[in-house]
């Protein structure tokens, strides 16, 4: 049987932007959607199931990060790969804090929205091979459905969140290095940089530590090590 072809959803209501990322992705061999509005794009994104969203920040009645706030709220941890004219740190915390997984400005190159969008995909979709249910302590992971608990709640994570806990999930008690942590988990998108890594391990020690003591310490000058409380 032929793998699933990934699905990605490409968000914009600039319509010459909208067909040409579309098709470049397409000649990729990737499946496009396509929406106009924020609106459209969480009702596509409800109905179809993406594998990645292409999402443009600034949309004609909800802006790129309320669509992936309500989305998150509905429990949907696909990828989101925003693409805006703003261009200024706190943008870009903005949009990675509301669950965002990469951030490009416009104008940008249409051979890096495909760099990046496979980039992504590598690091958040399952591998052959990995182990579908993982227990770490008092931390459960459903690698096939994508879903984590812990102490018996779910912990509602991004597709890179996920993909980070995994990680350290499949290496309890080492010490990683931020380098190690980047080439595992961002694989080889080279856009990204260990300030990346800092962010989204503060973003994952939130949502685990509201459940638990905390389980992902840092050793100074050396990295991060997950530690579980309860063998």
């Amino acid at each position: 049987m032929q793998p699933r072809a990934m699905t990605i959803l490409v968000v914009d209501d600039e319509q010459s932007i909208l067909e040409t990322v579309s098709e470049v992705l397409r000649d990729e061999g990737f499946e496009v959607e396509t929406a106009i509005t924020g609106r459209s794009a969480i009702a596509t994104a409800m109905a179809r199931h993406p594998d990645l969203i292409v999402l443009d920040v600034m949309l004609p009645d909800l802006d790129g990060i309320e669509v992936t706030r309500r989305l998150r709220a509905e429990g949907r941890d696909v990828a989101v790969l925003f693409l805006t004219a703003r261009d200024t740190v706190e943008d870009r915390v903005v949009g990675l804090r509301i669950g965002g997984d990469d951030y490009m400005t416009k104008p940008f190159s249409l051979d890096e929205v495909v760099a990046r969008a496979h980039a992504i995909l590598r690091r958040t979709r399952r591998r052959d091979g990995d182990v579908e249910v993982l227990r770490v302590g008092d931390v459960l992971m459903d690698t096939m459905a994508h879903e984590v608990w812990r102490n018996g709640s779910s912990v509602h994570l991004t597709a890179t969140e996920f993909g980070l806990l995994r990680y350290f999930m499949t290496n309890p008690r080492f010490v990683l290095s931020k380098t190690q942590i980047l080439a595992s988990v961002w694989a080889d998108d080279f856009a990204v940089d260990e300030n990346v890594v800092e962010t989204y391990v503060s973003y994952l020690r939130k949502k685990l530590d509201r459940l638990g003591e905390p389980l992902i310490h840092t050793v100074r000058l050396v990295g991060y090590i997950f530690r579980p409380v309860i063998d």
